[in-house]
């Protein structure tokens, strides 16, 4: 997708810009390309962005390990505020205060929104947090695990110490 020269939002009908998309977003690894539709509007002194959206990722299950397909649907909306950035403060000291109202999403009036970008970063907060490739996924199998323990420390002697103190370990 293509940037989006702020300005021009006010030169179009109801200075909104509607974009249906069918494409591969880079760094956002998918089995099919991000299909939807954003809707940018200039709202005067700042930018109302909606969409929806939908993918399918491969996942790797937290319990099992296993890897899993996984629909990531997207339905968002954001405003970014127009204004000028205030200059920088000093930050060679590596630390400096950051003020509650100005952690808010801003762009400058005369800059440009790129819908790609903000795609991704939507979709990337929309990965699941706890991933489950199935509500009665079981985990690792424990059984499996102590055989392939037992079976390498019988190829690799130099776990042998350690065999020992686990087995005197309750």
């Amino acid at each position: 997708m293509e940037t989006i020269y702020i300005p021009h939002l006010l030169t179009k009908t109801e200075r909104k810009e509607v974009i249906d998309f069918e494409e591969i977003i880079p760094d956002l690894e998918t089995l099919t390309p991000v299909r939807g539709r954003l809707q940018v509007t200039h709202q005067g002194n700042y930018l109302e962005v909606k969409a929806k959206a939908e993918t399918i990722v491969t996942l790797t299950c937290h319990r099992c390990l296993k890897q899993y397909n996984h629909r990531l649907k997207l339905q968002s909306s954001e405003i970014i505020w127009l204004e000028e950035k205030p200059s920088q403060p000093d930050a060679s000291s590596g630390e400096f205060e950051v003020d509650l109202e100005n952690l808010v999403e801003n762009l400058s009036p005369g800059g440009h929104f790129s819908p790609s970008d903000w795609i991704y970063e939507q979709m990337c907060l929309e990965l699941p947090h706890k991933q489950i490739c199935d509500t009665e996924c079981p985990g690792i199998d424990l059984k499996d695990l102590e055989e392939a323990e037992s079976s390498e420390a019988l190829s690799d002697s130099r776990w042998a110490s350690l065999a020992a103190l686990k087995r005197q370990l309750p």
